[in-house]
């Protein structure tokens, strides 16, 4: 399975250095000079020359892309290696989530993985719910906490309005026609 180690960004300099969107875990291993990785999808492998942490981005060069105008045909290329599962104890790769069925504490079954978002505050797993919709859950423990790859599951337990199926809830119980006492005068 492929795991997405960096995207390509803007160049960085005349030599051919490039700036990475870094999205590994482990960059000093995964971007060390001689590291061979390769251009999904499969158009070729790019070496590692140079490596740098410039200003909090990841600052390479490529044996393969010498000069500047190289490495700017190279922008928005995914570099990938290949990884089967993760060694740590909660640490998951994207292709080991997907598939999943997701559930609630109670054993309800909410849907099924089909991704992982990367957003700036944290992740987040992409389930789709039985109806089709999909639903950004971010992914803390607080929220989910359980993951079984084992036995094909991840435990969600969501607030209330975070699954797109909550909307359809909320609709039906504010369309029932029952309404709240009004406290005041």
């Amino acid at each position: 399975m492929e795991l997405t180690v960096a995207v390509i960004g803007r160049p960085h300099g005349l030599r051919g250095d490039v700036a990475l969107d870094v999205r590994t875990d482990d960059p000093e291993t995964r971007l060390a000079v001689g590291a061979v990785l390769r251009r999904a999808p499969g158009a070729g492998s790019l070496t590692v020359t140079r490596a740098r942490v410039l200003n909090g981005r990841w600052v390479v060069a490529f044996a393969e892309a010498e000069d500047r105008t190289a490495v700017e045909a190279l922008r928005g290329t995914t570099l990938v290696v290949d990884a089967e599962t993760s060694d740590e104890e909660d640490a998951w790769y994207p292709h080991e989530l997907r598939g999943l069925r997701a559930e609630l504490p109670d054993g309800t079954t909410v849907g099924e993985v089909v991704g992982l978002e990367h957003l700036p505050a944290q992740d987040a797993l992409v389930v789709r719910e039985p109806d089709g919709r999909t639903s950004l859950v971010p992914f803390v423990r607080a929220i989910v906490p359980e993951v079984d790859v084992a036995h094909g599951r991840v435990v969600i337990d969501p607030p209330r309005g975070l699954l797109a199926s909550d909307a359809d809830a909320a609709e039906s119980a504010a369309g029932d026609g029952v309404t709240e006492p009004v406290d005041g005068p």
